[in-house]
């Protein structure tokens, strides 16, 4: 049994020892697409021309999710979208029939901007903002996420512009965003996003959220776009899994722009409330 002074030698020598070192956090570096940095004044102003654009006006789209498993049968989930722009940025309501023989709906309000918001409705009446675990919980069967109808990503304010790039034979704007520090200690699962801006359409073209080894964990792309009016508008897009290969595919069947809808569409309180479609006449089919 040690003495008196080799126990206080010990203890000493355990209080004053360094603490052994955290374990640093993955971050996800910059992969400029030139030798030379690009200009990063240039980038935040293509970043912030393209949080300034969307679709004019009030809108409702008709939809379709094709849950498009790697392994099984697909499946298709019909849903409306209402949408439009606040003070804040884009403010969407999704309503998705999850189940046509039970008539379960699944309803969500969705708003984007600087300070992100989701609301669900619980099937039964009362309404419930979202914590941010709950944003990544999958939409029914689909790959779909809150957190990927919303793309918060787009407004943080810690990016690198990376340069010009092409993107499936289109030049894009490359960029990489990553969380603010309250969103890390939350879920820190996400390091990163990766996104490629289209240069002529300044439409999202491809997103890419990054893991915690700086592996992609989920992969967003834009399939197509369409012409209704004068607007071009989103006509698919696939969210895959990059570790299962499980996809949906987000398919635009129909669209009536230039609206104007009533402010309960867009409150939460409204969710608990079923709202119909325009008028049929109003309803562009996207083919």
């Amino acid at each position: 049994m040690p003495g008196p002074r080799k126990t206080l030698f010990l203890l000493a020598t355990l209080i004053l020892a360094p603490a052994a070192p955290a374990q640093q956090r993955f971050l996800p570096q910059p992969n400029y697409v030139q030798l030379t940095p690009p200009d990063q004044a240039e980038g935040r102003r293509i970043l912030e021309e393209f949080r300034a654009k969307g679709i004019a006006g009030d809108y409702f789209f008709e939809l379709q999710l094709h849950i498009l498993p790697r392994r099984g049968d697909e499946r298709v989930v019909s849903g409306r979208l209402w949408g439009m722009r606040n003070e804040q940025g884009p403010l969407t309501r999704l309503d998705l029939l999850t189940d046509p023989a039970k008539k379960t709906e699944l309803r969500l309000l969705v708003q984007d901007g600087p300070a992100p918001a989701v609301w669900r409705w619980d099937g039964e009446g009362a309404v419930h903002p979202q914590d941010l675990t709950a944003l990544f919980a999958p939409l029914g069967d689909t790959n779909l996420t809150a957190f990927d109808l919303q793309m918060p990503f787009l407004y943080w304010t810690d990016f690198v512009y990376e340069g010009l790039t092409r993107m499936r034979g289109r030049p894009a704007h490359q960029f990489l965003l990553r969380p603010p520090p309250d969103f890390v200690e939350k879920y820190p699962a996400l390091t990163g996003v990766r996104v490629y801006l289209d240069t002529q359409f300044t439409a999202l073209v491809q997103a890419e959220l990054i893991g915690e080894r700086g592996e992609v964990r989920k992969t967003i792309s834009l399939l197509e776009l369409k012409r209704v009016g004068e607007q071009w508008i989103p006509k698919s897009l696939d969210v895959r899994d990059e570790a299962t290969r499980n996809k949906t595919r987000f398919v635009v069947t129909g669209a009536a722009l230039g609206l104007k809808l009533p402010a309960e569409v867009f409150a939460p309180a409204g969710l608990s409330s079923s709202v119909a479609p325009p008028p049929a006449e109003r309803i562009v089919p996207v083919e």
